[in-house]
């Protein structure tokens, strides 16, 4: 027992390293997200929409990684899904897969709307259920600026000047310039330029959004970096170098990185595939053992005798009605929500994005199961609600929320010394070396990650979300859940071989 929590803690360890290493590496996949958009419009049908998203996504994902770019359609009708995505111009196919890991895993926060793009610093993602691969303006394009440095006039003659070249060369240049020109007179001061138009637009379509984009884009100045984000294309201008290396002809020869990359990825592939199978053969024997204990009739009613049943109006009450002043957060799985019942307990109402009505025995079956999952190290679900418009879990509440709140929050992460996130790490270990061997019900996780890891009052470790990854597993509803893994792979290996400064001391 010792020595799995051991490995599981230096594993998670590793983990937490790398979310908190320096920025050391040679280039950067810029996956910082700069504005999500979505549409207004609700989805068609939730039974249709779903899979066409994920098939589309995949579909998008195979093409980024061979060419940087993607476009996909899946389904007809108003149940389609076209799907864009594309990585700027100085990023390579490495980085290109993390920034793109980075967008697939946010859209899914415009669901139950039909449509969204949304726009990173490396790259840029949009799906609809309609055709827009040559659309270049529209009604949601804007700039956005960064209010960090008033510029003198020599450096907003510069910007202007370095913008116009890169607007200018984009168009004839596949759709992608940059531009570096030095302010005169100034010491190491330099106005730096990034255009990128979408490869489904024309030569004349692309220079129409980059010069309508550039227009708004002057009006940030003189502040010292903006961004336009248009329909058809993305421009910037920063005093910051924010380019990535051009690639030298040297670099030409396969890279040890993207190699070690594609090997480790198939042999995860292959694993997560076969401990999905193996589930579906288990799953289906057990299910032959309960035959005529999923009836949802007798199932509902049994349930509605017991604790673990929960009225959707009580919920809808003790969370007033949903109140964005009540909301905790928003995950893959669905948005939290604060609540105070009628006997003054607080508890964490979460709203599933993808209902389970239509399998609501299966639903009821899994929050028995993981109801009577009880560790130190796991936050308790309380119980759930399927009677309603909506499926509801309630589990136990817990002031200081996540994470991922204190290590990416300079003010906060002062109160977590290196004694108090050992004890998390450790914590963390216990409550997944819990879950793996349990006798009763063994449960994967999958989705290990700062934001799923809950603090108490005292600043202990709660693992969260780890019945979803069983509820959902079947119908792959998750869509962030097939690259959770791969993408940590990815990451250690981008920052393990493109780092001269990792080291790692044998005890």
């Amino acid at each position: 027992m010792e020595k799995a929590v051991t490995l599981v803690a230096f594993r998670l360890f590793v983990v937490l390293s790398i979310l908190l290493l320096p920025n050391v590496s040679e280039a950067e996949p810029r996956s910082q997200m700069i504005q999500i958009i979505c549409s207004t419009q609700p989805e068609h049908n939730t039974t249709a929409f779903v899979p066409n998203f994920v098939a589309t996504m995949e579909k998008i994902s195979d093409q980024m990684r061979t060419q940087g770019y993607g476009i996909a359609l899946t389904g007809s009708g108003p149940d389609a899904n076209y799907g864009l995505a594309q990585c700027y111009g100085d990023l390579s196919l490495l980085d290109c897969v993390l920034c793109y890991a980075e967008a697939r895993t946010v859209l899914p926060q415009c669901f139950p709307f039909n449509g969204g793009r949304i726009y990173l610093d490396g790259c840029f993602m949009r799906a609809e259920n309609y055709t827009f691969d040559h659309q270049y303006l529209g009604p949601e394009d804007r700039h956005v600026c960064e209010n960090r440095t008033r510029k003198d006039s020599l450096f907003q003659q510069t910007a202007r000047r370095a913008v116009q070249q890169a607007v200018a060369s984009a168009p004839n240049n596949n759709g992608y310039s940059r531009a570096e020109l030095a302010v005169p007179g100034a010491m190491n001061e330099t106005a730096y330029v990034l255009a990128d138009c979408w490869k489904t637009l024309s030569a004349n379509s692309c220079r129409a959004c980059l010069e309508n984009a550039s227009a708004s884009m002057m009006g940030c100045l003189p502040w010292s970096e903006g961004r336009a984000l248009y329909t058809g294309c993305f421009l910037r201008y920063s005093d910051v170098n924010f380019l990535n290396a051009i690639a030298s002809s040297e670099d030409s020869s396969p890279n040890v990185v993207v190699i070690v990359i594609a090997v480790v990825s198939a042999v995860v592939v292959f694993v997560l595939g076969a401990i999905i199978a193996f589930y579906m053969w288990k799953n289906k024997q057990i299910q032959k053992k309960r035959k005529g204990s999923n009836d949802v009739e007798k199932l509902v009613k049994t349930l509605n005798d017991s604790s673990l049943n929960f009225k959707y109006s009580t919920l809808e009450k003790a969370t007033a009605s949903f109140d964005e002043a009540n909301k905790l957060g928003q995950g893959g799985f669905g948005t939290v929500y604060k609540g105070v019942l009628q006997d003054g307990r607080e508890i964490a109402v979460k709203r599933l994005f993808f209902n389970n009505k239509h399998r609501a025995a299966d639903f009821y079956n899994e929050v028995n199961i993981i109801s009577s999952v009880e560790h130190k190290n796991l936050v308790r679900l309380l119980g759930c609600s399927c009677s309603g418009p909506e499926s509801l879990l309630v589990y136990e509440f817990l002031p200081n929320q996540s994470l991922d709140r204190f290590i990416f929050d300079s003010t906060k992460g002062k109160t977590l010394n290196w004694e108090k996130r050992f004890d998390i790490i450790i914590g963390t270990a216990e409550g997944l070396v819990y879950l793996h061997e349990n006798n009763r019900t063994r449960i994967i996780h999958r989705d290990i990650k700062a934001s799923n890891i809950l603090l108490d009052s005292r600043l202990r470790a709660k693992i969260a979300d780890f019945g979803l990854a069983r509820s959902f597993q079947e119908d792959k509803s998750h869509i962030s859940t097939a690259i959770a893994g791969t993408l940590l792979v990815i990451l250690y290996f981008h920052h393990l071989n493109r780092s001269s400064k990792l080291m790692f001391a044998k005890h």
